[in-house]
């Protein structure tokens, strides 16, 4: 599951020059190790047709326009769980440790992003992974996309698949509360 959620998270980074290769990684990856799982594969392949034929600045102009500028959603976990609040600001802190803990650097963004917590959650204990997923990261996943909701932005793939990842891959029946 981490080169999985590494790829996933690679696709929620702002785009490169190497960015369809990041989305043909990802698809070979879940089409080797989610092979009881449909949805995954069926969401990256029509985010890589939508994706397929742009440019590499229509990629960027894509990015920025879904997250940054106005944004459609913001791929920050905490801002989706607890707002600008001093609940956020503890959630950084802890995040920021989690990530020290499991060995994912912390790049240009908030420890909070997805481009950060994917990676953590996918080097977790299997009893910890589950309890973050289920209490928090799927609660923050359907906020996130709720904005997507109507606007037909390739992005909502990446997260669909990712929500089906976690809830098939990490999160056991019992456990999982995805309101």
């Amino acid at each position: 599951m981490t080169e999985v959620l590494d790829n996933i998270a690679a696709l929620l980074r702002y785009p490169t020059d190497e960015y369809k290769q990041r989305i043909d990684a990802s698809i070979r990856t879940i089409k080797t190790t989610c092979s009881d799982n449909d949805v995954p594969l069926a969401r990256l392949l029509a985010f890589n047709e939508a994706m397929r034929d742009l440019s590499l600045a229509d990629l960027e102009e894509l990015y920025t326009r879904t997250f940054d500028i106005n944004p459609v959603s913001s791929l920050e976990v905490g801002w989706h769980l607890h707002g600008e609040t001093y609940e956020r600001g503890a959630f950084l802190v802890t995040m920021r440790e989690v990530l020290r803990r499991c060995q994912v650097e912390e790049l240009t963004e908030l420890p909070d992003h997805l481009t950060h917590v994917l990676p953590a959650v996918a080097r977790m204990s299997e009893e910890e992974a589950e309890a973050f997923v289920s209490q928090q990261l799927l609660k923050a996943l359907n906020k996130m996309l709720e904005g997507f909701i109507g606007k037909e932005n390739p992005y909502e793939h990446v997260l669909v698949a990712t929500k089906e990842l976690l809830m098939h891959n990490v999160v056991s029946p019992v456990g999982a509360s995805h309101d």
